[in-house]
């Protein structure tokens, strides 16, 4: 369709079903430059004169000018959003507006290897919500084998995008490989408090090594307390202070502290007042509260604003 051109590809688009359409664009968009060899080894049993074709290259801009010639825009523009999304979002972007009960239930007929794929994949949120829904005994095997996941083959990691991208394309609005471990810690970071524990203590008496590398990524809101001074200051002009009172609720003693002599005397003491003002709060609240404030020192710490140290003793800051 690419290497005939727009005329001849509007006329076999017209001929075909809206189903047909959405396949074929699909694979379009995912093409990426084709070689002239390539095109000459497909087609020549069609054509004899395609070996004078040129370089082509499979983009969503491409696709959509194709499109074009044969329907009409607000037809053309549900099929490429149904494929990248509003706003050119990947197929792994997309699954983090599936719900978890929905796609734990397609995974647990999936291998736990298939399944430890796709959630390398997505969101560490949504990957943790996904993980907690799931019967204990698979989402323990999952997280198992993406603990040990190897490079995927481009054509296997390609034919499981393109089947998640047909499974859930009525509901949908590359990836780099990344350390394992640290996608686990980020997960596990993303965990209720109750998931938390209960994954980790599975996990430490079936794999204690890698329970402990795991544990030692985790950033969580105790980890604050080696954010240096103006960190923490940086911090509290970014941060829902009603949030900081819910959170502190739950905290220890050093890590109130810390954010109360980087505050005002003035701002303690009303942040204080709220604090006692609300009362007893649930410890779901709490972990919300502290979840919510980690975000932002991770967001913070990504753009360089504020300095995170490692855990291991030789990352540690000195003064």
């Amino acid at each position: 369709m690419m290497a005939i051109g727009e005329e001849n590809a509007s006329k076999l688009f017209a001929m075909m079903n809206e189903d047909e359409i959405k396949e074929v664009s699909f694979a379009m968009s995912t093409l990426g430059q084709v070689k002239t060899d390539t095109v000459d080894n497909l087609m020549s049993e069609f054509v004899d004169q395609i070996s004078e074709v040129s370089p082509f290259t499979g983009n969503m801009e491409n696709t959509e000018k194709l499109l074009m010639k044969a329907l009409g825009k607000e037809k053309v523009s549900g099929i490429l959003e149904g494929i990248s999304g509003p706003s050119g979002r990947t197929t792994w972007d997309k699954l983090g507006n599936v719900n978890e009960e929905v796609l734990a239930t397609y995974l647990r007929n999936e291998y736990p290897q298939t399944a430890a794929l796709v959630l390398t994949r997505i969101r560490p949120g949504q990957a943790a919500k996904v993980l907690s829904v799931m019967k204990e005994d698979f989402a323990l095997e999952v997280i198992m084998r993406m603990i040990t996941i190897e490079p995927v083959k481009k054509e296997v990691l390609a034919s499981l995008e393109k089947t998640l991208q047909m499974e859930f394309v009525g509901n949908l609005g590359k990836a780099k490989k990344r350390d394992s471990y640290e996608a686990i810690a980020e997960i596990f970071n993303n965990f209720d408090r109750q998931a938390e524990k209960k994954f980790m203590e599975n996990l430490e008496k079936r794999e204690p090594e890698s329970a402990e590398k795991i544990k030692e990524l985790m950033f969580t809101f105790d980890d604050l307390a080696g954010v240096e001074s103006k960190g923490i200051q940086a911090l509290l002009r970014n941060l829902d202070k009603d949030k900081l009172a819910v959170a502190l609720k739950g905290s220890s003693e050093d890590i109130r502290n810390l954010f109360f002599k980087n505050m005002s005397e003035r701002a303690s003491k009303i942040l204080k007042e709220d604090m006692e003002a609300k009362g007893p709060v649930r410890m779901r609240d709490v972990d919300d509260a502290q979840m919510y404030i980690v975000g932002i020192a991770r967001d913070l710490a990504d753009k360089g604003e504020i300095v995170i140290a490692d855990k291991g003793e030789e990352d540690q800051l000195i003064y």
